[in-house]
């Protein structure tokens, strides 16, 4: 009685929402229908029954169990192949090898619900559905299946058993999890269709699965019989719901999940897959499903008894299945279904319902028409560029925030922050890390006890922790050792803490108080990307965007999220997401390598950024033509004449808004001593517009020279530090202190040229120094780290890095052998800055390419970065403007722009709204506003001899740029 009236309650549901549409049908029915009849009424009943098998194939394993495989192929004539494990280029042979040997193309099937097994990295080639669960834009979903359709596709493969289903409702499922999109019908739903419609549009079968719902379970169906415990009212409601809809919309395919669900199959032991009530009139009568059923594996354990194998494989049959998925024994079950079949047991109207779906299939797939895979460039088609902009793209709208007190994240006011990172987890962080780097100096804390570790977290007063689990596949462990709860705890007890969990949501079920952590992010998985673009998220270079798909613990609801705004930081990510093409940019790979080859320079740091992305980030050569150590990301090279545009040009900027100075101030008015000078009426436009008549330079040095040996002078230098001796020019070498008077001295009193034109010159850079310093009584060097690199988190530009950082990260720039007579490496190269104690207005700054990015981004957005206004847009404005072009000179004020005419600073293929500057080491920086680029090069060309200027000679850097902006395609 119980049975006759669930059967009712389903059937007079759905009996008027039938699909009237069969989703195996193609456009030519008519010729669909003769091929399968023909090739129906060809076929002997074993063949006939054959078809109604899918065998697992694994490409990687061993000779008896293929020829096995072979055996079913060629002899019991099997319909098709689930493939699982092994490379794609194996599988694609043995595929072509069993589809000759069989006398009908198979049905090729796989579970690749997140994409193919052509992964270089043990990750899969897409998220997985929790992850995309969080995803509000369903396009990027649809996106997603087409993906993987187009893989499947390209593989043989014809049937992807996805997408899943199941309404995930018990954190303690243990095999779906992270395979589900979620908690909510209604996302499920969305999800589903989506994923659906991409896969189907690429020509490949979608698969819903695991009917009727495998979401509240709590033991593995691989291993027993799971219960479903819930009503058929609740079932029909929830777990039933996303498969109306997909029905409704062409579903090609349903897998029975190997389930017991007492309130529609109350026989025990009897699993979904083996119910007629649940396969036929639920799933065919009551919801209209016309297309192939598959049965799940019938391998799994926990099935009532049967007196041989071949009995689970005609019980399946009976009840409604079409497809027999890695039966125990092929050969028994084929022989049990035949004799069904002689003696009346089973209709031959009953074989060929399913037999003619499977055909139907075949010829939707294109199998009339069989050709095999094809082997070349196979590894390409399955790792395409556009799934890795795919990729990153779900993934910076799948990270969720679902905690954020006082919106500590995205992190701001760097200058205030001392942060620290703590690993936690059994898998790796390094990539997270090195992310983190890129965007303020942040510390590695390690220990292997708690109260080493506190003590050493100390001086810290933020600290990101990261929870790393395996992302090799979606059933590892996700969840904190108590050791690992008490150990944050503890740290959020004494430090603003950002927790980032690099697993699906349930980890956060095991937090018993979230009441000291600040902020909690969960990023689904600890892939590469997924780790790389947190570490932005936590700094504000992407929003967050992601919705948590579950329920986690007693804190956090499924649907929470909280949604940032980026902050205008920097980001990292591929060329075409900003309109430029990789294939392209490999040609400034050419021009670098032939620069460092050539020995036009040891190394060098190469950054290109477009619209607030950096998308070429590269290190070329080594630090010296001799040495061993290659360049690196965190090497810092002497940018010479650049310390222009980001030491001294920003200050007086800043000292220009605040209204202490303005372009048209005199040096007489900014300095009392200028008054009577031949430069008292010399305005700050026009000197660091290099049109004041200022002579180019002077070699102070030289006058400090032994006139007969050449070398320092006793007079001037000694090598041990004192208080009359305290200017560190070189490694124990220390020149009078006051000698920088005497260079002010020599330029206030130097002769000016006969005529006005413009004229490159470092000298207004040693009078706004002393102008600067003298305004705030602090150094240039501490005045540019507070007002401007701190908050930047440009924490590797500074003056004099020997006395902060190792030697083996800085690059050396020069042997000196007529000056300081050592190598030059940490120490300033240029002589006039050394002699200022390697703080120059000119010169001194050290940086490496990606501080460089950052300073030269704020000022192509205007003033303003990472949440903070430096600079109005009208000063950025004012200070790039060419004021003097009609006199043939094409300098903005400090920053240097394209040339008038062919030659020039530039590629000549930029716009004239581009600024930047260059440096006598071989350092080069741009920015466009219009293509919204910056172009950062590092090197040191000057090295072991400044020599000719190759780079400059050969225009490499230059040509770069050029090639840049022809990579340009949108």
């Amino acid at each position: 009685m119980r049975h006759f009236f669930c059967f009712l309650f389903f059937s007079c549901l759905f009996i008027n929402g039938q699909n009237s549409t069969h989703p195996l049908q193609t456009n030519d029915a008519e010729a669909q229908k003769k091929w399968v009849d023909s090739i129906y009424n060809a076929m002997t009943l074993k063949e006939k029954v054959g078809q109604l098998y899918m065998v697992q194939v694994m490409s990687n394993q061993n000779s008896v169990i293929k020829n096995r495989v072979i055996k079913l192929v060629r002899d019991h004539h099997i319909g098709g192949i689930i493939y699982s494990n092994g490379g794609p280029k194996r599988q694609a042979r043995l595929n072509n090898e069993l589809q000759a040997l069989s006398k009908l193309p198979m049905l090729i099937g796989m579970d690749a619900e997140w994409g193919l097994s052509m992964r270089l990295d043990s990750t899969y080639a897409f998220p997985y559905n929790m992850a995309l669960g969080a995803i509000t834009d369903n396009n990027l979903v649809e996106q997603t299946g087409r993906h993987i359709g187009e893989h499947c596709k390209r593989l043989g493969v014809h049937f992807n058993f996805a997408p899943v289903v199941d309404i995930n409702t018990n954190p303690k499922n243990p095999i779906i999890g992270n395979r589900s999109f979620g908690e909510d019908r209604d996302n499920v739903t969305e999800k589903a269709l989506a994923f659906m419609k991409g896969m189907q549009s690429a020509g490949v079968l979608a698969n819903a699965k695991h009917f009727p719902g495998h979401g509240d379970t709590e033991t593995d169906s691989h291993l027993t019989l799971p219960t479903i415990n819930f009503n058929a009212k609740r079932i029909d409601s929830v777990e039933l719901y996303p498969y109306k809809e997909l029905i409704k919309k062409g579903l090609s395919s349903v897998m029975v999940a190997h389930l017991n669900v007492p309130s529609l199959e109350p026989r025990e032991g009897y699993p979904s897959s083996l119910s007629k009530h649940i396969v036929t009139d639920i799933l065919k009568d009551s919801l209209g499903f016309k297309g192939l059923i598959f049965t799940d594996a019938l391998t799994m354990k926990g099935a009532a008894n049967f007196s041989n194998t071949g009995d689970i494989d005609l019980a399946a049959f009976k009840a409604g299945n079409d497809v027999m998925l890695m039966s125990e024994d092929v050969e028994i079950g084929v022989d049990k279904i035949m004799d069904a079949l002689n003696n009346g047991e089973i209709t031959e109207e009953r074989l060929a319902h399913s037999v003619k779906k499977i055909l139907m299939a075949k010829y939707k797939v294109g199998l009339h028409n069989y050709e095999p895979v094809g082997l070349y460039n196979l590894d390409a088609d399955l790792n395409r560029l556009k799934d890795d902009i795919l990729y990153e793209d779900l993934l910076e709208n799948a990270i969720t925030v679902v905690k954020n007190t006082n919106d500590l994240v995205p992190l701001t006011r760097l200058e205030t922050k001392t942060l620290a990172y703590v690993a936690l987890g059994d898998d790796d962080g390094t990539p997270f890390y090195n992310e983190l780097k890129k965007y303020t100096k942040i510390h590695k804390i390690e220990a292997n006890q708690l109260d080493v570790l506190i003590n050493k977290l100390q001086s810290y007063n933020t600290v990101i922790v990261g929870f790393h689990r395996s992302n090799e596949n979606p059933w590892k462990s996700h969840k904190f050792s108590n050791k690992e709860l008490v150990w944050l705890y503890e740290i959020a007890q004494t430090h603003d803490v950002i927790l980032n969990v690099f697993v699906k949501p349930y980890a956060l079920d095991d937090l018993k108080t979230i009441e000291n952590i600040e902020s909690i992010i969960v990023s689904y998985q600890n892939s590469t990307i997924a780790q790389e673009k947190s570490a932005q998220l936590i700094f504000g270079a992407i929003p967050s965007k992601g919705k948590l798909p579950v329920s986690t613990g007693q804190f956090f609801k499924a649907g929470e999220g909280i949604v940032n705004n980026p902050i205008k930081r920097l980001g990292y990510t591929i060329p075409e997401r900003v309109g430029m093409s990789s294939e392209k940019l490999k040609r400034v790979d050419s021009i670098a390598k032939i620069a460092v080859d050539s020995m036009m320079t040891p190394g060098i740091q190469l950054l290109i950024a477009r619209k607030g992305k950096v998308i070429y980030n590269k290190n070329f050569g080594k630090h010296t033509y001799d040495g061993n150590r290659k360049v690196s990301f965190d090497d810092i090279y002497d940018v010479a004449s650049l310390t222009k545009i980001l030491a001294t040009l920003p200050l007086v900027m800043e000292m220009e808004e605040k209204g202490l100075i303005s372009l048209n101030s005199s040096l007489s008015e900014l300095l009392p001593e200028y008054k009577n000078s031949n430069k008292a009426n010399i305005t700050i436009k026009q000197m660091l517009s290099h049109y004041a008549r200022l002579r180019p330079w002077e070699p102070f040095y030289y006058h400090t020279l032994d006139t007969a040996t050449k070398r320092p002078s006793g007079k001037y230098y000694r090598t041990k530090k004192s208080k009359k001796f305290e200017i560190e020019v070189a490694k124990n070498l220390y020149l009078r202190t006051d000698y920088q008077d005497s260079i002010q001295k020599i330029i206030k009193e130097s002769e000016l040229l006969d005529r006005l034109r413009y004229r490159y010159s470092d000298f207004p850079y040693y009078i706004l120094k002393k102008f600067i310093e003298k305004h705030y009584d602090k150094g240039l060097d501490e005045l540019v780290q507070t007002h401007f690199y701190q908050s930047l988190g440009a924490n590797y530009t500074m003056y004099n890095p020997y006395r902060k950082i190792s030697n083996r990260h800085i690059v050396p720039s020069e042997v000196d052998d007529y000056y300081r007579y050592q190598k030059v490496q940490g120490y300033v190269h240029d002589m006039g800055a050394a002699m200022q104690n390697g703080v120059g207005g000119h010169a001194g700054i050290f940086s490496n390419a990606n501080d460089v990015a950052k300073i030269m981004q704020m000022y192509l957005q205007k003033g303003f970065y990472g949440g903070k206004r430096y600079l109005s847009p009208s000063i950025i404005d004012k200070f790039n403007t060419c004021y003097y072009c009609e006199k043939d000179n094409r300098r903005g004020v400090g920053f240097d722009k394209p040339q008038l005419d062919e030659e020039g600073p530039t590629c000549g293929c930029i716009s004239m709204t581009s600024f930047g500057h260059s440096g006598f080491t071989g350092t080069y920086a741009w920015a466009d506003p219009e293509e919204e680029i910056v172009y950062v090069f590092l090197a040191n060309r000057t090295y072991p001899k400044a020599g000719r200027n190759l780079l400059l000679k050969r225009n490499i850097r230059t040509e770069i740029q050029r090639l840049i902006y022809e990579a340009i395609e949108d």
